[in-house]
């Protein structure tokens, strides 16, 4: 009896925060009741036992138990049994402290399920934690002078990228496994990170990263221009290590890092165990519960979730395959069971393997899986955002080859597009093209990395035998047998996909199944009233394009031909509009170095006629340019007592006009000066040079930052409008951020990060006057 065999035991478990972890946690604590656990977890801020109460023991896997005992004698129970330990497999002596030494001492079973099971993990990370986190455990059991039987969770894909029978041996027991010592490998992983790291850090390699920086972020200021590059570097980094450890296991037959890397750990494992007995167990690919704790429990994204959610939405409209191949599926509660009767048996005298897989006594064809999701969205429509059902598409099953050619031809088609808007003046619904595309790019990669990633595993005609998990099978009492189900023959596929796996997956995919109801209300509504809301404190605007439809070239151009006849007049426009490119090419790169250059225009300006001249120009320029939702805005902020500050790189007397609309303002200052004139008549004029640095970029959110300290602001607890990525520190200072008519990078970032987004426009009797 396998509940008999372990009652009484002590049994330890790394990977208990993950899916295979949690539900061997779940099914010890509810069918062995004298068993304790030791968890080893990385502890967060507060400590292991927190993270295992938080991300293991609340768990919905635990609801069945935790109903059957209540909620008082479950977490009574749980601080009985379980003790977690703070470590990382991926730490020589596993990071263990004294006490958590002393805590592994005398277990009598330690089953090994941590892994970075992420087919695109970087090669270092998947070689520190699947090659050497096994054997780091075996180690640490040798050091405490522990014999515990070590159960070590690899996979059924170890077995490489080969066709036909994969029999349950060690790896390099077989004849397709191509003779490489694991600790070459190891260094060389190590090695090419440190490589890697340095290659990022040359001037070419930074150069680009700066011009795609540039390209994503405009005038957003340096530092966070220089944050983003940063951010592009590691990402760089981090994509060129998946690449490595891609281009590394397909280079010795495996489908990716994970099986290679997997594969290597059983080896480093078996040379290095020491007296420490040990089992692999090998899954193939793990899905949602077929029964236990309940059916369909899942948790985290596997690996044909994905492919399958990016289907329904019609993202993916192809995927490579072979139609008669066998997608080898086994539900988790399967594994675990398997897990226990191998825990429950006790070590062999030498390390034995034991695949727990569906293949080879009940296959799941490929065609016949693509059959049943296709039969059951088109029952179950997933619905867009315009309340439509997506039609799942038809998949023909090309090659990998293809797809990606398909796929690369879209990509570059959507790059090429990108660029040409992004050149275009383009804000507000219009911009919202240039977002859509992007989101189209981002869905596209999505696509790519999903056939990239998953397609061997589509393409894999290996059969798992089950030799050995037949005989211990047969091994089980009737009740065993009920209550530790292993077989895979028990599965019916199709009511399992349809009735079990797809129900369980639209929702932990949060898939829309259903149109909106006319009583819901829409996000930006949801988020509009958000921002108003009386705990807000602090409501900040940008000007330009904010609020009015103008900027400093038009403010200015008002002013120097104020007093101008028509001629000059049309000389000045024709000479302001030959300049615009430049003026423009330098406000893309530096709002703040573009406002000093422009405002040295002003020089040898009178002070008290442009002061006066800025009277009129509120009415003739900036209000009938205003947009009157705007205006509203600043009013309902006031009126729900929030405090409202404009913040503007436009010059003090252009807004003077409008200050009395706010609470506080801050603006550029010029400096005033006296300029000898030819008439000799002395009048106190502008010198065209700023005091102190222009409110933009990383200055503007120093002052925003230095305003809510002074009048004891919460800046989580704030708003800010404005209109381009120049506004990025202010925007992502504060808790809500609005983006109003967007230009098209911040257009496509506030889509992305959930922002609100308002269209505001002027009063359709406005005038239209030329410059």
């Amino acid at each position: 009896m396998i509940a008999e065999e372990l009652s009484g035991k002590r049994l330890g478990i790394t990977g208990a925060t993950g899916f295979l972890g949690t539900a061997i946690t779940e099914r010890l604590l509810r069918t062995v009741p004298d068993c304790e656990l030791v968890l080893l977890v990385r502890p967060g801020r507060r400590g292991a036992a927190a993270r295992a109460e938080r991300d293991i023991l609340r768990n919905d896997a635990f609801d069945r138990l935790r109903n059957e005992m209540g909620t008082e004698a479950f977490e009574e129970m749980t601080k009985r049994r379980v003790t977690a330990i703070a470590g990382d497999v991926a730490t020589d002596g596993l990071g263990l402290d004294k006490d958590g030494r002393e805590a592994i001492k005398n277990i009598d079973i330690v089953i090994h399920s941590a892994a970075t099971v992420s087919f695109d993990a970087a090669l270092d990370d998947a070689v520190e934690v699947n090659l050497l986190g096994p054997m780091r455990v075996a180690q640490t059991l040798n050091d405490v002078d522990s014999n515990a039987h070590l159960i070590s969770v690899s996979t059924c894909y170890v077995a490489g990228s080969r066709r036909g029978a994969a029999p349950e041996q060690l790896v390099d027991s077989s004849p397709f496994f191509v003779d490489v010592d694991w600790r070459s490998e190891v260094n060389s992983a190590r090695q090419t990170r440190q490589d890697t790291e340095q290659r990022s850090r040359t001037p070419d390699q930074l150069a680009k990263l700066a011009a795609q920086t540039r390209r994503e972020l405009g005038a957003a200021g340096r530092p966070a221009l220089a944050a983003k590059v940063e951010q592009l570097r590691q990402r760089w980094v981090g994509d060129e290590m998946t690449q490595a450890g891609r281009a590394r296991a397909a280079n010795l037959g495996f489908p990716d890092a994970y099986a290679y890397t997997k594969a290597l750990g059983e080896r480093a494992l078996t040379e290095t165990r020491g007296d420490v007995p040990v089992s692999f167990v090998r899954p193939s690919i793990i899905e949602s519960a077929f029964a236990d704790p309940f059916p369909g429990w899942i948790r985290g994204f596997r690996m044909a979730e994905p492919v399958i959610a990016a289907y329904a939405r019609g993202l993916l409209k192809e995927f490579p395959g072979v139609p008669e191949g066998i997608i080898d599926v086994i539900p988790v509660d399967l594994v675990v069971a398997a897990i226990l009767a191998v825990a429950a048996r006790g070590p062999q005298e030498q390390p034995d393997v034991v695949q727990i897989a569906s293949g080879a006594v009940n296959p799941l064809k490929y065609g016949q899986l693509v059959d049943l999701v296709r039969s059951w969205f088109s029952e179950n429509p997933v619905y867009d955002d315009h309340d439509q059902p997506i039609r799942p598409p038809d998949w023909s099953f090309p090659g990998r080859g293809r797809v990606t050619k398909q796929l690369k031809r879209s990509q570059r088609g959507l790059e090429a597009a990108d660029r040409v808007l992004s050149m275009l003046p383009l804000r507000g619904r219009q911009a919202e093209v240039c977002a859509r595309i992007d989101e189209r790019k981002t869905q596209l990669e999505r696509a790519s990395g999903y056939v990239e990633l998953y397609g061997a595993y589509a393409e894999c005609e290996a059969i798992y035998q089950l030799d050995r998990l037949s005989d211990l099978w047969r091994s089980l009492s009737p009740e065993d047998r009920q209550q530790y189900c292993f077989d895979p023959s028990i599965v019916d596929w199709t009511s399992y996909v349809r009735e079990v796996h797809l129900p369980s997956m639209v929702t932990q995919a949060r898939l829309k199944m259903a149109p909106s109801s006319g009583v819901v209300e829409s996000r930006s509504t949801r988020l509009r009233r958000q921002v108003l809301a009386p705990q807000r404190q602090l409501a900040v605007f940008d000007l330009e394009n904010t609020l009015v439809a103008s900027n400093v070239v038009a403010s200015y151009s008002w002013l120097a031909t104020r007093n101008l006849d028509d001629v000059d007049r049309l000389r000045f426009a024709v000479k302001t509009l030959a300049e615009a490119p430049r003026l423009l090419s330098l406000d893309r790169q530096d709002r703040s170095d573009f406002l000093r250059y422009f405002y040295r225009r002003f020089q040898g300006a009178p002070i008290e006629q442009i002061r006066e001249d800025s009277q009129e120009m509120l009415s003739d320029l900036l209000i009938s340019k205003s947009f009157p939702q705007g205006l509203r805005r600043v009013r309902e902020h006031r009126k729900a007592g929030h405090i409202t500050l404009l913040i503007t790189g436009a010059l003090d007397f252009v807004i003077e006009p409008l200050s009395p609309l706010f609470d506080y303002t801050i603006t550029a200052e010029m400096d005033g000066a006296t300029y000898e004139r030819a008439s000799a008549n002395d009048d106190n004029v502008y010198s065209g040079q700023l005091i102190g640095t222009p409110p933009t970029g990383e200055a503007r959110y120093q002052q925003l930052v230095d305003f809510a300290d002074e009048h004891d602001c919460d800046l989580r607890e704030s708003v800010a409008y404005a209109d381009s990525t120049s506004d990025l520190p202010m925007l992502e200072a504060v808790g809500f951020p609005v983006a109003v008519n967007p230009e098209t990078k911040l257009a496509s970032m506030a889509r992305r990060r959930g922002w609100l987004i308002e269209h505001w426009s002027k009063s359709p009797g406005a005038p239209s006057k030329p410059l």
